[in-house]
C-alpha cells in the first residue's frame, strides 16, 4: 500500500516532469471563479485525474484542471476546482493540492470561495477578506491518520491568513476603489445550506459568512509554513428573518458579478510579490 508521502512524491514527480517549476504563485480557485484563467499566458493544462493519486472533481461548477502559466509575468500554478469533504472525501484528498504545491517549492497561496452572507452589513456580490476563520466541519487535515509524517500536527492557528498579503490587499482594494469587506469565515459540512436556526447561530458564534470549504487548506497551510490569503465571493444573503429558498443560477452571477474585482486584487497581489 502506498504511503501519503509516497504518493506525494509519486505526483509531485510527475508535475515536475511535466516540466512545471518550482518558485510560482500557488492559487486555488472555488465555485464560479474559473475566469482568471483568460488572463493567464497558458503553458501548461493537466486534468485532475491525469495526475497520479490526485483526487477527482465531483462538482458541477468545478472544471478540475490545474493550469500553469504566467500571470502578470509572475509564474502561478492554479487548481481550477477544488474538493469537498460533502463529495466523500477525506482530509487528505481534500488539501492534497496544497501539500503538492508546497513539495513544488510554492510558498504563498490564494484562496477563493463562494460564501452566504452571515452579516447582514454585507451584499451579494461583493468580497470578504478573511480575516480569520471557524471550523465547524467536525475534523482537522492534521487528525488523519499517518499525517504526523507530513509535518508538525500541532500547528499554532493565532495568525493563519498571511498580516502582509492582507494589508497589500486592503491597499490595492481602496486605491481601485472596490468594496472589500473584512470578516470572519465559518466552514460548515454541506451540501445543504443552512436553516434559519443555524445562520442565526453563526452570527452569535461571530461568523461573519459560511461556506463549505478553504479552511481545511488553510490548517494544511499553515502546517507547512505557507503564506495565505483567502477570499469570499458572497454570493447570497443569509438573513434567517427574510430566508429565501436557494437559487443556483442567481448564486452563479453573484460570483460572476465580483468576480472581476477579485480578479484585479489577485493579480496587484501577485504583482506586488
Amino acid at each position: 500500500m502506498t504511503t501519503m508521502t509516497q504518493q506525494l512524491e509519486e505526483s509531485t514527480q510527475f508535475l515536475k516532469d511535466q516540466g512545471i517549476e518550482s518558485d510560482v504563485f500557488g492559487i486555488i480557485l472555488g465555485t464560479g471563479l474559473g475566469d482568471l484563467v483568460e488572463h493567464l499566458v497558458i503553458e501548461k493544462e493537466i486534468a485532475f485525474d491525469a495526475i497520479p493519486h490526485f483526487p477527482e472533481a465531483t462538482v458541477e461548477y468545478h472544471s478540475g484542471k490545474l493550469i500553469y502559466g504566467t500571470l502578470n509575468s509572475k509564474k502561478v500554478l492554479v487548481f481550477q476546482g477544488r474538493f469537498h469533504l460533502y463529495e466523500g472525501y477525506n482530509f487528505f484528498e481534500i488539501t492534497y493540492p496544497v501539500r503538492i504545491l508546497h513539495a513544488l517549492g510554492v510558498q504563498k497561496l490564494i484562496l477563493s470561495n463562494a460564501a452566504g452572507a452571515v452579516n447582514l452589513n454585507f451584499n451579494k456580490g461583493e468580497i470578504m477578506l478573511i480575516q480569520d476563520h471557524i471550523n465547524l466541519q467536525g475534523g482537522s487535515p492534521l487528525a488523519e491518520k499517518g499525517t504526523d509524517a507530513l509535518g508538525n500536527r500541532f500547528v499554532d492557528m493565532s495568525e493563519p491568513y498571511c498580516p502582509e498579503m492582507i494589508r497589500k490587499a486592503k491597499t490595492i482594494a481602496t486605491e481601485d476603489g472596490i468594496t472589500l469587506h473584512s470578516g470572519v469565515y465559518a466552514a460548515v459540512v454541506g451540501p445543504q445550506l443552512e436553516t434559519k436556526a443555524e445562520y442565526r447561530y453563526l452570527k452569535i458564534i461571530g461568523a461573519d459568512a459560511v461556506g463549505m470549504s478553504t479552511v481545511p487548506e488553510v490548517i494544511v497551510a499553515n502546517q507547512l509554513e505557507m503564506d495565505c490569503i483567502a477570499f469570499s465571493v458572497l454570493t447570497d444573503v443569509c438573513d434567517p428573518d427574510n430566508l429565501k429558498p436557494i437559487d443556483i443560477p442567481d448564486i452563479m452571477a453573484m460570483a460572476k458579478k465580483a468576480e472581476q474585482s477579485l480578479i484585479v486584487l489577485v493579480k496587484k497581489i501577485i504583482s506586488s510579490q
